[in-house]
């Protein structure tokens, strides 16, 4: 895919294209939104940079607003990034609010403006490759890492081969395992979910295997194991790692024979089970130590797919966030700027499980229509370079200079109040003015 430049002036253009090829972009060129439109509707553009005015007399950035609009018309998914001066930076925040992705400011930042680009052309990449007939049984993923995952786990679905799902506690190894279940020629076959280390020692073979009536005290009837309930399905044996040695032995044999016993007969049942087994723990350790065995991990372990943790795949925890306020009934547009950057530069050791938690905390507590940073109760740390920033130094510098007024900051930048507040809002400024006493 292809990053698209419009812009009228070519030096702007040389520039930009210069930019986006050292670092390995492929990139196509438009002066006008005519010749724009013309490339947009032969396909293959993953991002647009474009200006938002095309002709010597035009400030007000009415030429970028159409120009957008028709775009996305054309293709509703297309990634937008608008160029702006301070006389459109209004129009330009409007068209935000319509769904473009980001407005930078000229004279623009190179490493912004190629990290945002490369961020979105990612996210593009994924979406594009994204299977349509598969069913993601509730995924939410927008990151390159989490495409690899899901491409391996769709291409191992229809092979009747048991997979071992690993990774940090918390990071949805259970959504996997369902994937492979949904995708999988048992996908009409029962689906049944074991937490294999809450299983008591003693209890191992009933639970899995089953058990004749009188085969143990208080037994007043035939149960079924769970292997027997998933029988023509998926077993997902969640926890693995935890397994007691009694029941990794059990659960060896029957991976070897698919055969079982129930616990009080000598009748040998046949099953027809795949099994999908999760842990978080590095069973290479506990194989070393000696508290699992080898001999069944290569039998659960054909195929082992790893989740990577949340803070590997930075791009998912906003789409995650806002996928977990649309089960609450609230838009995207809850999460104020302070959120979003609090959720950005937190470290989720936790994963999604925690950040699940956070934003229902939030939902809970906030006292107006929006959330912000203090309601998801998490502790800030500072991005790499962010302190870098040099849109958010000249603001915090407009600010200090300005006694933490707005309206003077405003004045010194060259803006409206309304779009410092917004600026403040989209960085994460936040400020507290001293009370005089």
């Amino acid at each position: 895919m292809q990053v698209l430049v419009v812009d009228d002036n070519r030096s702007v253009l040389e520039a930009l294209q210069l930019l986006f090829v050292l670092h390995d972009l492929d990139v196509q060129l438009a002066t006008s939104p005519a010749e724009a439109l013309t490339l947009v509707r032969r396909g293959g553009i993953g991002v647009v940079v474009q200006d938002m005015n095309f002709t010597a007399s035009a400030t007000t950035g009415d030429e970028g607003a159409a120009l957008f609009r028709a775009m996305r018309a054309q293709d509703p998914d297309l990634p937008v990034v608008l160029m702006t001066a301070w006389t459109d930076l209004e129009m330009a925040v409007a068209l935000v609010r319509e769904g473009a992705d980001d407005y930078v400011a000229k004279p623009w930042d190179d490493r912004k403006l190629l990290h945002t680009v490369q961020q979105l052309m990612a996210t593009r990449t994924v979406a594009s490759a994204r299977p349509v007939e598969a069913d993601l049984a509730g995924l939410v993923y927008h990151s390159p890492q989490m495409h690899s995952v899901v491409t391996l786990a769709l291409r191992v679905a229809s092979a009747d081969v048991p997979v071992l799902v690993t990774g940090p506690s918390g990071v949805g190894k259970e959504h996997i395992a369902g994937l492979l279940q949904a995708n999988s020629p048992r996908r009409e076959g029962p689906y049944v979910v074991v937490n294999a280390g809450a299983m008591p020692e003693e209890l191992v073979s009933t639970e899995l295997f089953g058990a004749e009536a009188g085969a143990y005290t208080g037994s007043v009837g035939l149960r079924r194991g769970r292997f027997e309930t998933a029988d023509g399905g998926t077993l997902f044996l969640d926890e693995i790692g935890n397994l007691s040695p009694r029941g990794q032995a059990a659960l060896l044999r029957v991976l070897q024979s698919g055969e079982l016993t129930r616990v009080g007969s000598n009748d040998v049942l046949s099953t027809d089970v795949r099994v999908v087994a999760a842990t978080n723990a590095d069973l290479h350790a506990e194989i070393s130590a000696g508290r699992f065995r080898q001999d069944l991990f290569y039998r659960l372990a054909v195929v082992e797919i790893r989740i990577p943790s949340l803070a590997e795949r930075p791009d998912d925890i906003e789409p995650l966030a806002e996928h977990f306020l649309a089960e609450a009934g609230l838009p995207a547009e809850a999460l104020d700027g302070t959120a979003r950057r609090a959720l950005r530069n937190h470290s989720w050791p936790g994963n999604v499980r925690e950040l699940r938690s956070a934003v229902q905390r939030a939902v809970l507590v906030r006292e107006g229509q929006r959330i912000g940073a203090a309601d998801l109760g998490l502790v800030e740390r500072v991005s790499p370079g962010e302190e870098d920033d040099p849109e958010a130094a000249a603001l915090h510098a407009a600010l200090a200079s300005a006694d933490v007024v707005v309206s003077r900051a405003a004045e010194a930048l060259g803006l409206s109040r309304q779009a410092v507040y917004r600026r403040m809002e989209r960085l994460g400024v936040r400020v507290q003015r001293k009370v005089k006493r």
